[in-house]
C-alpha cells in the first residue's frame, strides 16, 4: 500500500509539473525531515523563475467523499502550516467544489488540478475527468428512480428532523432502502445527522442539484413531444376541462413565483400519455413541439401538487429539479427559482 501511495504521489507530481508555467519547477521539499509537523504525507516545494518558493503540504487519499473533505478540513484548522493540497487518483466534481470552499488545493491523476499560491503568485486550474475512470471505484448507489425520489422529496419539503423509520413511513419506502440512501447522502455531506443517526439538517440546494444529476427529467418515465398548433393558452384552457389527472411542471408550474420568461414548452405529467394526446387534441411532433407529456414511473411526482394560476402544478421542489435538466432555458430558470426558494424557504418547506 505504501508503494501504491508513492507511485500515486509521483504521478501527481508529474501531472502538476506538466501544468506549471515556463520557468517554474516543483521538487520534493528537502527540508521536510527537519520540520516538526509530520501530519502531511509529503511536502513539495514550488519555485518561481525569480527564485522565490512556497511549500505545499500534501495529503494523499486513495478515495475521497465530500464528507471526508469536511473531516480533513476540521482536522487541519488548528494546525497553521504551508499551503495545503490533496492528491488522489480521482476527485469528483462535488468533492472538488468542497475542496475549493475549504481552501484546499488538489491534484488528481485525471488532470483535475487547482493550485493557488500568494507568494510566489501562482494560480493553476485545469479540468480532467468528471466521471471516475475506474468503474470498480464508482459509487454503487445513486438517487435515480422513484423510491429514491420519494426520499429526496421528503427531505427537501420537510424541515422537521427525521429518523430512518419516520422517513420511510412518510415516503412509503422500505426502511432498509431508506437507510442505504441516507448513508449515501451522509457520505456526500448533503445531510447532517445527530449522534443517534437522526437527520437534523439538509443542504437542500446541493441535494436538489445532486438529485437532478442522478435523475434528470428524461428519466422520469415514457414521454411524448407534441404540438399544440393553437398555442399554449389553448393547452392550458383544455387542461382545466379535460378531466385528466395531470400536473404541470417546469416554467408553467412556477411562472407566478420566480422571475421566469413566458413558457415556450409546456411540460405536463399525466397518468397515460396516449389518452392525454387524444384528450388534449395534440399532434405528435418531434420538431417544433411545444408540449412534453410525461407518464411518470412513480405517482409521487403528483404529491404536494397545488393549484397555481388556475393549473394543477407539482411541488416547488419537483419543479426546480425538473427545470435543472429541462431543454432550452430550463437550467437558467431553475437558478432563478432556487434563488426565490432561498429567500422564501418558509413558503415551500413545511
Amino acid at each position: 500500500m505504501v508503494i501504491q501511495d508513492n507511485i500515486m504521489m509521483r504521478d501527481a507530481q508529474e501531472v502538476l509539473r506538466a501544468r506549471l508555467p515556463d520557468g517554474w519547477r516543483i521538487d520534493f521539499d528537502q527540508a521536510e525531515g527537519a520540520r516538526n509537523n509530520k501530519r502531511a504525507d509529503t511536502r513539495l516545494q514550488v519555485s518561481g523563475p525569480d527564485g522565490r518558493s512556497a511549500r505545499l503540504a500534501v495529503y494523499s487519499r486513495r478515495s475521497l467523499q465530500p464528507r471526508g473533505v469536511l473531516v480533513l478540513r476540521a482536522q487541519l484548522q488548528d494546525f497553521p502550516e504551508d499551503d495545503l493540497m490533496v492528491v488522489a487518483p480521482y476527485l469528483s466534481p462535488s468533492v472538488r467544489e468542497r475542496l475549493v470552499e475549504a481552501g484546499l488545493g488538489f491534484v488528481d491523476l485525471t488532470g483535475n488540478v487547482r493550485v493557488a499560491l500568494s507568494s510566489p503568485g501562482l494560480f493553476i486550474e485545469t479540468s480532467g475527468a468528471d466521471v471516475n475512470p475506474d468503474r470498480s471505484a464508482r459509487p454503487s448507489r445513486s438517487l435515480r428512480g422513484g423510491k429514491a425520489g420519494r426520499i429526496v422529496r421528503t427531505l427537501l419539503d420537510r424541515k422537521e428532523p427525521s429518523g430512518v423509520r419516520a422517513l420511510a413511513a412518510i415516503a412509503g419506502v422500505n426502511p432498509g432502502y431508506v437507510s442505504r440512501i441516507v448513508t449515501l447522502l451522509d457520505d456526500q455531506a448533503l445531510i447532517e445527522r445527530s449522534g443517534r443517526g437522526r437527520i437534523v439538517s439538509v443542504d437542500w440546494p446541493r441535494l436538489l442539484d445532486r438529485w437532478s444529476q442522478d435523475s434528470p427529467l428524461s428519466s422520469r418515465g415514457p414521454q411524448a413531444m407534441c404540438l399544440e398548433p393553437r398555442g399554449l393558452a389553448e393547452l392550458t384552457s383544455r387542461l382545466g376541462t379535460s378531466g385528466l389527472h395531470y400536473a404541470v411542471t417546469g416554467t408553467l408550474a412556477v411562472s407566478g413565483l420566480a422571475p421566469v420568461a413566458a413558457a415556450h414548452l409546456a411540460v405536463v405529467y399525466v397518468d397515460d400519455v396516449r389518452s392525454a394526446v387524444s384528450a388534449l387534441d395534440l399532434r405528435i411532433a418531434e420538431r417544433g413541439a411545444n408540449v412534453m407529456l410525461i407518464e411518470p414511473e412513480d405517482e409521487w411526482v403528483f404529491e404536494g401538487s397545488a393549484l397555481r394560476s388556475g393549473l394543477s402544478a407539482v411541488s416547488i421542489s419537483q419543479a426546480a429539479a425538473d427545470l435543472l435538466t429541462s431543454p432550452g432555458r430550463g437550467p437558467a430558470e431553475a437558478e432563478a427559482l432556487i434563488a426565490w426558494m432561498r429567500e422564501n424557504e418558509g413558503a415551500w418547506r413545511g
